[in-house]
Parts: structure tokens; sequence; C-alpha cells
């Protein structure tokens, strides 16, 4: 019998997690430990402020699907770890509980490193936490007039909420007869679509900002924000009266004393999602130091990866799956430019480039379809 734990309740924790149940044998024993009971949708949350979807929508019962899958959910935050003894430990009222495991997966994700630029928490929205995007959403609401600013910092590894969001204001302000009298810009540190998966996306992309009004500026690296201004190098600097950026991220903290970590605090694995220099040890998600964005189809696969092939060890067996490192993703433009690429970034070859209503439509039915197919409730609906 082999006890496998995977920490973290997010999209490559879920994914790792159903998957070893339906590898592994009822005696096996497959555990959870996630900060909270619901299981966040964050591809849903720049509909969530726009008031296009509601929070049923976005919050799912991690209880329930963990329980229809045989795994134990374990509802904590973790203190620390002890990786030659292997347990973690968790706060438990008074005392603290040790978990022990055969086995670890490490899922918990990238932390927001939003204090690299300074002034954010004080002037800057943005779309990471369901509480952000409901703050955002009211903003929005009074609105009316003046320059929208949206865009992303540098090491943020996150830009399709950055041009969702800026078609979703340009649609709301139109519907409002008010687009005449706001500016939108899209800011970014990098070169026209980078983050995007390369240069070979971004023709179609301005076409579709052109058709909006939308304007684009590249190089800009934000280095901080004070009150209506953000700035950048060489002070650089634009004035706005709304302004929606994704912070820097940053390996989690929980990582960084273990010896497994790159200077940026992301965890250092194989083609097998193996963690280097750790016995028994896997990582998935968004935790882990491949390059490039940071997206939840990417997790997710990086999630069956590892179960598989920690299934495979713990059978005795070779590994018998690899990763491809590759992205894939639709911006939602709300009409005929929606935008559908499939790029292989180890390869640098283009699978797929599309545009058209289907795109949009597609990502709004899997999003409406994906917690379904694994077992999640609304959070409202859950059985206590």
């Amino acid at each position: 019998m082999a006890n496998v734990l995977v920490l973290g309740g997010g999209f490559a924790g879920v994914i790792a997690a159903e998957s070893l149940a339906q590898r592994l044998g009822p005696g096996n024993r497959i555990s959870l430990i996630s900060r909270h009971r619901e299981f966040t949708f964050f591809p849903s949350l720049v509909r969530l402020a726009f008031g296009r979807c509601g929070l049923e929508d976005v919050f799912f019962d991690l209880i329930h699907a963990m329980r229809s899958q045989r795994v134990e959910l374990i509802q904590a935050e973790i203190s620390h770890y002890n990786p030659d003894e292997r347990y973690v430990v968790i706060p438990g009222g008074r005392f603290e509980k040790h978990v022990n495991y055969d086995y670890l997966v490490f899922a918990l994700g990238r932390r927001l490193a939003a204090e690299r630029v300074p002034g954010f928490f004080e002037h800057a929205h943005h779309l990471l936490t369901v509480g952000a995007a409901l703050k955002f959403g009211e903003a929005i609401k009074g609105f009316h007039h003046g320059h929208a600013v949206i865009g992303y910092c540098q090491d943020a590894r996150l830009a399709v909420p950055v041009y969702e969001t800026a078609f979703a204001l340009d649609r709301l302000l139109r519907a409002r007869g008010e687009r005449d009298r706001v500016k939108i810009t899209i800011i970014s540190p990098e070169k026209p679509g980078d983050l995007l998966g390369g240069a070979a996306i971004f023709p179609a992309l301005q076409k579709a900002l052109n058709e909006h009004g939308i304007d684009f500026i590249p190089d800009f690296p934000v280095n901080r924000v004070t009150q209506m201004k953000v700035w950048a190098g060489n002070r650089q600097r634009i004035d706005y009266n709304l302004l929606m950026l994704i912070p820097p991220f940053q390996g989690t903290l929980e990582a960084r004393y273990m010896g497994i970590t790159d200077s940026s605090d992301y965890i250092r694995v194989d083609r097998h999602m193996r963690v280097t220099g750790a016995e028994r040890m896997y990582a998935a998600g968004d935790s882990v130091n491949f390059p490039g964005p940071k997206m939840g189809h990417m997790a997710v696969l990086q999630g069956e990866i590892a179960a598989a092939n920690l299934a495979a060890e713990i059978e005795g067996r070779e590994a018998e799956a690899s990763y491809d490192h590759q992205l894939m993703l639709v911006i939602d433009e709300g009409g005929k430019d929606s935008i559908y690429l499939h790029h292989k970034l180890w390869d640098e070859e283009i699978l797929d480039l599309r545009q058209g209503r289907f795109w949009g439509w597609a990502k709004q039915m899997h999003a409406r379809y994906w917690p379904r197919l694994h077992a999640l409730r609304p959070i409202e609906l859950a059985e206590e």
C-alpha cells in the first residue's frame, strides 16, 4: 500500500489526485491538502468582473468532488515540511499535526509578488482572485470617462486576461453609449505577442485591437504605481483613471527551503514531472520552472503526467509519460475576432492559429462543462 499526498487544490492538484485514484487500486491511500474547501475556476474571473457570470460559475465544491474520486481532502494550511522523514506539518488547534506520506505531488501554484511593484496594492486592480475580480467589477460600474490602462508586469506569466479585459471593457462601454469618452490602452513589458507564443499571433491580435480602438504599448516594464500614474524604466509614465495589472509571479515560499527551486522559487522538474534532486517527489502546475506562461491547461496536463509516472513508480515500472510544453489558448474577443492558438513552445512550431466567433463560444462552453466532468458542484449546492 502506498500513501500518496498531493499538495494544492488547483487545476494541477485536483487532476493529479483524480488521475492517481483512477490508476491505483483501492489498497492505496490518496490525500489532497487544500487551503480552501472550494475549487476556483480562474478562467472565468474576467467574466465575473463584468457581470457575465455569477459566483456559482466560479466556486465549486472540492469536498464532494474528492469524495467521489476516493480521495481524502484535508482542508488546511501547511506549516512546513520534512522531506527526509516524509511528512508535512499542518496546524491543528493547540497542536500541530504531522501528515505522513510515501510519495508527494507538489501543486501549490505560484505566489503573486505584487510587493515588487511599489504602489501596486494601493492603486492597481488585478483579476487573480475572486475578491479582486469583484472589486474590479465595482470599479468598472463607476467608470464612465477617462483613460483605462490594462496590462501586465515583468514576470507576470499570464497575458490572456489582459486582452480579454480590454475587449470586454470596449463592449461594455459601447453598450452604455460611452465608448467615445474612454481611451483604452494595453501595456506590456515585452514585444508584441511574446507571452502568447511569439510574433506569429500578433498580426491577428493587432487587427482585433485596431477594430476595437484599443491602443497597445510594448516595452513598458512597470516598476511602480502612483495615484493616477503608472511608471516604467527611464521615467516613462502613463496617466490612468482605471488601472488593471497582472502582478509579477514567483514560486511559492513553501518550496524555497527544500533546496529544490531555482532563483525565482519555481521547482526544478524533468519532463516526467519528477522533482530534480528529490526522491519520490513530483511537481506540477504553476509551481514548476518551465519557461513561458502559466496557464490552466498546462497545469492539467502536468498533473496528468505526474500522476502517470508516479503510479508507474509505485508499481515498479519505468516512467511512461513525458510532458510536451505547449501553449493552447483562446482570447475571447466577444465576436468574429476571437483567437485560438495552439503552439509547441519547445520546438517553435505553430500548430494552429484560427479566428472566429466559434472560439469564444467554445471557451464559454468549456468553462461551463469542465467542472461537471470532474464532479465539481457549485459551492452553494454542496452537501455538508
